[in-house]
Order: C-alpha cells, then structure tokens, then sequence
C-alpha cells in the first residue's frame, strides 16, 4: 500500500428540498385548502476516525465529495425525506486543515470512533401549506430549500506512536525498527533508504510501545528540505524521541548537533521532548574508539549514551529497558470509544 500523508479534498454538505405547492383535493370537497409539505434537510458531511486505516492515498483519486440533497415536499402534507449524511472515513491521527496560507487547522481526529460533523446540511425549504394565514387561504408561496455548505480543505495525517525515531540518513534506524518489533521496512547501505514512515510494535518485559521510523534527516529540514517538515510532523505526537546517532560517522557528535538543530528549529515543542540516545553501529568500533565516542557525546549531551548493534541485537535489552522507564506506567485501558458527534463546525 502506498503511503500519503496529505490531500486536498473538496467537501459539500447537501442541499434543502423545495417545498411543495399543493391543495386538497378530495370527492364533495371543492376548496380544499394547501396541504404542500417541507423539503427535506440535506445530508451533513461527517468525518470519522478509524481503525486500519494508517495512509490518505485513497484521497489522491477521489478529491470531491458531496452529500445528498433533501427531497421535495409533497401534497397531503407529506414531508420531503432527508439526504443521507455523507461519512468520510479517515485514519487516527488525522487533521482537517483549512485551504488557506496558514492552513490553519479546523479538526483533530486522534481516536477510534471520533466523528466530527464538519458541514451541516442546508435546511429543507417551506410548503406552502406553511403559508396559510386568516387572510390568505391559498398561498402558492414555498421556499427551494437552503443550498449546503462547501469548500476546499487539506487533510494530514499525523502518526499516533509511543516513541520516535530521529536521526540523520542512514543512522540505522529502519534497522533498529525491523530488530525490535514487528515491522518489516526497508534496509539498505545507503541514505535515504526509508522514504515513508514506518511503524512496528515493540513487546518488552510484558509492555507494548508503538515505535514510528521516519525518512532520515538533513539539515534544513525543518525548514522544508527533502520535505522533512512533513517527516518531523510524524512524531509531534510522540511521547519520547529516540535519537540514533550513527558510530561509524566522521562526526558522531556534530550529527546529533545537526538533528538537535533541526529538531528546535521545527517547534511544536519537539525539542521539548524527553531523549533517550542511541549509538548504533557500535560493532563497528573497538573498543577504545567506541569508548571515546560515547564519552564525547556524554560531555555533548548530558545524558547517558547506549552503544547498540541492531544487527546483532547487542546493546539492545539495557536500551529498550530505558525506554519503557521513560514512559512511565502505562496507561490504564480505556473503554472502546463510542462514535460519538464532536460538535458542528461551519465556515460562515
């Protein structure tokens, strides 16, 4: 399956049915009086989260979605039904931004079953039996029904991840995602290997973490270069970040400097995230170079640096033990989420 993490769509919520203009007409009743009914309201647009969903690719080939308008009214007083809703379903962690410069956003669908009714069907239009006062028995007035709302919108989705993989190409972290969980992504020799985000699940010591790999970064990032803005957006809903710092580089502490740059750079308080750091490839080093490239980043760094070989899965028990202790306690079950409506939001 192909991986897209933003489409522009256009929405339309569905118009009111006209009301109708109808008179009773019955055997030894000769004026009988209007008996036109309403239109039928039209159908709201309404977005929902849901599960197995985890790409927007569907929305490349389908831009336009548009509701069902409410139905005519009719004689005997009979009320026009009411246009379907239109249910656009969309994978967690998806946002509803508007088509504007700052896209500014509108709705957030971070769990299973969350609905928001984005556009609200236009009302259905009057019969004329509505109309009939003491004065004028036979309206023909009735209303066409109001028009539904429209408009462009861009969809991005954002993962939903326990932690984090950063670190400039290469780094080995599809490596690392592939020797701990039960993903299967991309490896290769060369940079630029992972060029979507990846997901895997990692069960440690009776625990489950999600773990979310992005394409690697390079710096500019933040401000757009090899789109890793985007990339960056795929773990802001990270707990922890987990930064892989490649050991076999010329400047393993000038890389981590270059990824701690970008990360401050791109806001949304990544560089406030708690960072546990990793220096792979360390099979690769003796043991008196890898010591002082542990040492070095230390000094860098303050924190305490964990030499892994994902490969030969060394290094990796004291690594994913720390993780599990910066999240903390898991978080008790919550119950299935209901689909439950989230309110109207409306352009006007």
């Amino acid at each position: 399956m192909h991986f897209l993490d933003q489409a522009k769509i256009f929405v339309r919520s569905g118009a009111g049915g006209p009301g109708a203009v109808s008179f009773r007409r019955e055997k030894f009743i000769e004026y009988g009086g209007p008996d036109g009914g309403d239109g039928g309201k039209g159908g709201d647009v309404v977005f929902e989260a849901v599960a197995g969903l985890n790409t927007l690719i569907d929305f490349r080939y389908t831009q336009h979605f548009r509701a069902a308008r409410g139905k005519g009214g009719a004689g005997s007083n009979r009320t026009g039904a009411g246009g379907g809703d239109l249910v656009i379903k969309v994978p967690v962690g998806t946002q509803i931004l508007a088509d504007d410069e700052e896209r500014s956003p509108l709705a957030d669908l971070t769990k299973v079953g969350q609905r928001v009714t984005f556009l609200k069907g236009g009302i259905g239009g009057r019969g004329n039996a509505s109309y009939k006062t003491s004065t004028n028995r036979a309206p023909r007035q009735h209303q066409t029904g109001e028009p539904g709302e429209e408009m462009w919108v861009w969809l991005r989705l954002k993962l939903l991840a326990d932690v984090g993989l950063v670190g400039l190409p290469n780094a080995g972290k599809s490596t690392l995602l592939n020797s701990v969980s039960n993903a299967s992504a991309r490896v290769g020799d060369y940079p630029f290997t992972t060029l979507r985000p990846q997901l895997g699940v990692v069960r440690h010591k009776g625990r489950e973490f999600v773990l979310a790999d992005i394409p690697g970064l390079i710096e500019g990032a933040a401000e757009g270069a090899g789109i890793g803005d985007r990339f960056l957006g795929h773990v802001e809903r990270t707990r922890v970040l987990l930064h892989l710092v490649d050991g076999s580089s010329e400047d393993p502490v000038e890389g981590w400097r270059v990824v701690r740059g970008e990360l401050d750079s791109y806001g949304a308080g990544l560089a406030d995230k708690p960072e546990i750091i990793a220096l792979t490839k360390a099979d690769l080093l003796g043991d008196k170079p890898r010591a002082k490239v542990v040492k070095a980043l230390e000094l860098e760094t303050g924190a305490s640096i964990f030499p892994v070989s994902a490969p030969l899965e060394e290094g990796m028990e004291p690594l994913l033990d720390a993780i599990i202790e910066r999240l903390g306690a898991p978080a008790a079950e919550e119950d299935a989420v209901e689909a439950q409506d989230q309110g109207h939001w409306s352009p006007l």
